[in-house]
């Protein structure tokens, strides 16, 4: 069997437009040419990864289940590459970052520190949602992942998670509100208080384990925004009292500076925990290893500063 990475790369420009002539206009080949290189990579595997109409150009199911691998496959090859060309300077690594919402906050500084430790070290960012941090690390699309423990539920046995820092839920309110004035702020405290929560997966996740009363009032507060920014400025307009986490040192210094109070919750103490995830089966680059290191050593030094609350 010889597949080719110029069959692999045609096949997969073909998935991805669903159209012989859009892959061949960016693989700068000839339409029959490209149809030639499936033809060969079909050929050579035995199989079909094509269904063809004269109207219609879609995957057949064993394409479904072989273009991932195949993707792999050539980000391996480009990884290949750039390690290759890498190894004889650390200072010269590339380094694939993939966050989830809570982590992204907090990720650009991180990266601007290194970059002043190591400035021939680049550190791209991608951002994205929680359900797919995973995947884009499985799929060797980037080095690191850094996300919080909901994704463990996806982890397979490839993923190593190694816990990052871990933050509590707090309570921010006006410092003339009652609340403010009580040495410790439990959730039951919570309730008939008008609320500003968060909707999506930060809903789901504070309301676990909690009393169910307390749980009824979180999922039937009075306002449900988006963005934190939203819910911490109809706080401070008097709204009601939000839910957050103490996620990055500005957003408290703003919370401090606005006449706002965050503190964190008891009875119980509920935490969210972040964790860097990688491929267990891949070794690192010199580049990458060096920024993982960072990245704990700033949490780690800067985790007193992200509970100043």
């Amino acid at each position: 069997m010889n597949i080719s990475i110029r069959q692999l790369t045609a096949f997969i420009k073909v998935a991805d437009n669903g159209s012989f002539t859009r892959a061949s206009d960016q693989m700068h080949l000839t339409q029959s040419a490209v149809s030639g290189l499936i033809k060969e990579l079909e050929s050579n595997l035995g199989i079909v990864l094509f269904d063809r109409t004269t109207r219609q150009l879609s995957l057949s199911v064993v394409g479904h289940h072989l273009l991932p691998q195949a993707r792999r496959i050539l980000n391996e090859m480009q990884l290949f590459e750039n390690e290759a060309s890498s190894l004889t300077s650390l200072a010269q690594g590339n380094v694939r970052l993939a966050v989830s919402q809570f982590a992204a906050s907090s990720m650009p500084a991180v990266i601007a520190q290194f970059a002043k430790i190591h400035p021939e070290i680049s550190v791209s960012l991608l951002d994205c949602s929680a359900e797919n941090l995973l995947r884009h690390v499985q799929d060797i699309e980037v080095d690191l992942g850094v996300g919080t423990e909901l994704e463990l539920i996806e982890t397979e046995d490839d993923i190593n998670a190694d816990l990052l820092y871990q933050l509590p839920f707090c309570v921010v309110m006006p410092d003339t509100h009652t609340l403010a004035q009580k040495t410790e702020i439990t959730w039951q405290d919570l309730l008939d208080i008008p609320l500003i929560t968060l909707q999506g997966p930060f809903l789901e996740q504070v309301t676990t384990e909690l009393d169910e009363s307390i749980v009824n009032h979180i999922q039937q507060a009075r306002y449900k925004v988006n963005f934190m920014s939203t819910a911490l400025e109809m706080t401070r307009q008097g709204f009601g009292i939000t839910l957050c986490l103490p996620y990055m040192p500005e957003v408290i210094d703003w919370v401090s500076a606005n006449g706002l109070q965050m503190r964190p919750l008891a009875q119980p103490i509920k935490t969210r925990q972040f964790f860097i995830y990688q491929r267990s089966s891949r070794a690192l680059s010199p580049a990458t290893i060096a920024f993982k290191g960072f990245l704990q050593s700033y949490f780690s030094s800067h985790f007193n500063d992200l509970q100043r609350i």
